[in-house]
């Protein structure tokens, strides 16, 4: 390994996490480049928010780094070892598999001048450029993730990222009840979640007398979410010219917090 980056995966979280890692592909060539640096040199990329050209010299090239980024995204490696990593948080904080409760909201960000697809002006928050949508558990895991054009409105973007909740393939057979903010509120979309997805919609309001801040009921949890993806430049500004690419990345925020906890 070259020099000792803050953004570095221990040896013991590396072994942790190495299990996960796809074997090469066979009846090609044997794999040369070392994944544990592999794997360093992406999360430098979502810490410290540099360019893949810009990687420093002591990782791989940037090339191979970015073809087993792009590789990995497109064939679903990368939420494979996202999904497993939270069962498996879940289970070590005696949880069962598979929750029962999930919230939901949304985050406007910024986005790089270069970026111009799925890009739209969020009035609430005068902001140009992408939203996030994000379902987590009750320990602020995340379930599921998209992102779209700012513009986009909650519950249209809720529909959205719960549909690709209820037809993933993590294990979800005890979800009931799905948590929102009154931008989520509506007959309409409740109706929707309960006719397709068979989930109940609680709403939770801030009081309207309180001022300043105010810890609402399970709506905490999510924010706290978006707290921990603020840690990772890369995540501060939308620099990706995909959305996907940007979702990739929120899961990838959230491999780095679980694997350097069960490790």
């Amino acid at each position: 390994m070259g020099k000792a980056y803050p953004s570095n995966l221990t040896l013991a979280q590396y072994e942790f996490m190495s299990d996960l890692i796809p074997e090469a592909k066979p009846g090609g060539r044997k794999r040369e480049v070392d994944m544990w640096e592999v794997l360093n040199a992406i999360f430098y990329i979502l810490v410290e928010g540099v360019r893949w050209r810009s990687l420093p010299g002591d990782f791989p090239a940037w090339q191979t780094v970015y073809r087993y980024f792009r590789n990995w995204r497109k064939d679903g490696t990368w939420v494979k070892i996202h999904d497993r990593l939270r069962e498996w948080i879940r289970i070590e904080n005696q949880r069962h598999p598979s929750p029962s409760e999930a919230i939901i909201d949304s985050q406007s960000v910024k986005s790089a001048a270069m970026v111009n697809q799925s890009v739209g002006f969020d009035g609430a928050k005068n902001i140009k450029g992408r939203k996030r949508f994000i379902t987590v558990d009750t320990l602020g895991l995340v379930l599921q993730v998209l992102v779209t054009a700012a513009n986009v409105g909650e519950r249209s973007g809720g529909k959205q990222v719960l549909k690709r909740v209820k037809h993933s393939k993590q294990n979800i057979s005890r979800l009931t009840t799905i948590w929102v903010d009154g931008g989520f509120d509506g007959d309409s979309f409740m109706q929707w979640v309960m006719n397709f997805c068979r989930w109940i919609v609680q709403v939770v309001l801030r009081p309207e007398p309180a001022k300043g801040f105010v810890l609402l009921k399970k709506r905490w949890v999510v924010e706290r979410t978006f707290g921990w993806l603020m840690g990772c430049r890369r995540l501060v500004r939308d620099y990706e010219l995909l959305p996907e690419t940007s979702e990739t990345f929120i899961y990838l925020a959230m491999i780095r917090i679980m694997v350097r906890r069960l490790a």
